[in-house]
């Protein structure tokens, strides 16, 4: 492979993938290219999409967040709770959301930095903690109006309109209630994120933390402060996509959750294969929330069945990070050369 077509192949192979993927699908299963099913691509993969920005900021300065599924769980829960079993209002229950996230990324933040608890330990620790902890006060229950509680009352509280509307209403867009909010959201979430890592001062610091923290350091950087900021800005992204999840369900339903976790650093992961970049960025973590909502999408409107959606990511998951990473070290043999 010459020069060229080797730089050319790491630039805009998944571009290239994710185009070739689209039209597929848009030939082969019937209403896919039309602009509701695109919409819905969307929507399948913006709380996910959100979760992943958060998951992105953590592998920038090096870490990794493995409990922005159990963040994003406990945010589902807690605003149910909040309105369901304690009366409060959608502010209030949103309010609290944030305040959660941001706690638990603080906290992850001073286990890894000031307590030197290795990342991948620290925020697994954080999960089983939260696993554990969303389940105590339902006793294991979802949330839900009428629920019978501890002491033998009922749940009277109901979730608010405004609550609700964050998760199913949907804006006119050439096409009656087309755009849901949470899509909104994801789009306006991944421009910011992407304007700030690529864009600003502190977007570079981060980066350069993650490719060599000691000498970010040596040269005044607030190394510890950085990645403590990082985790927190995934805790508060991953309470958001809870509260989108809770909104769009209407319940406190302990098990809706699950896949967030792999799904989310699926996303992240395939992101580095997007234009070459070979590390993580907010741009490539969009584009493989979509990916993956578009095979996905495709594979049951063609009615594969639904027990080969894993293996499919898994093996998308490897390819991209294969082709990524291999043709990027021979991108850099040849300039050694």
């Amino acid at each position: 492979m010459n020069k060229n077509a080797l730089e050319y192949a790491i630039r805009y192979g998944f571009i290239v993938l994710l185009a070739g993927l689209a039209l597929f699908f848009s030939l082969y299963a019937s209403g896919f290219a039309s602009p509701r099913s695109a919409v819905f691509i969307f929507q399948s993969v913006a709380i996910t999409g959100i979760l992943a920005l958060g998951v992105t900021c953590t592998l920038v300065v090096g870490g990794f967040d493995l409990s922005i599924g159990s963040v994003a769980t406990s945010s589902l829960m807690l605003s149910a709770y909040s309105m369901v079993v304690l009366e409060q209002s959608a502010f209030v229950a949103v309010a609290l959301c944030l305040v959660m996230g941001a706690v638990v990324g603080l906290i992850n933040g001073f286990l890894i930095v000031k307590m030197r608890v290795p990342d991948l330990l620290a925020t697994l620790g954080m999960m089983f903690l939260l696993i554990g902890l969303q389940r105590i006060p339902t006793q294991g229950n979802s949330v839900a109006t009428g629920m019978s509680l501890a002491d033998g009352t009922v749940a009277e509280g109901t979730f608010s309109a405004a609550f609700l509307w964050l998760g199913r209403h949907r804006f006119d867009l050439f096409l009656d209630r087309l755009l849901p909010v949470p899509v909104v959201l994801f789009l306006v979430i991944a421009g910011l994120i992407w304007l700030f890592l690529g864009f600003t001062r502190h977007g570079r610091l981060m980066y350069a933390i993650g490719s060599n923290e000691r000498a970010a350091s040596l040269v005044g950087t607030n190394v510890q402060r950085y990645k403590v900021v990082a985790y927190m800005i995934s805790g508060v992204l991953a309470s958001i996509g809870g509260i989108l999840l809770a909104a769009r369900l209407g319940r406190g339903d302990i098990a809706s959750g699950n896949n967030l976790l792999l799904d989310s650093v699926a996303a992240a992961l395939i992101g580095f294969a997007v234009l070459g970049a070979a590390r993580p960025n907010a741009f490539g973590t969009a584009a493989g929330a979509l990916f993956v909502g578009i095979l996905l999408q495709g594979l049951t409107m063609m009615n594969a069945p639904y027990y080969m959606q894993d293996f499919v990511k898994g093996a998308v998951l490897v390819a991209a990070l294969v082709f990524t990473f291999y043709l990027s070290s021979r991108r850099g043999g040849r300039r050694n050369a």
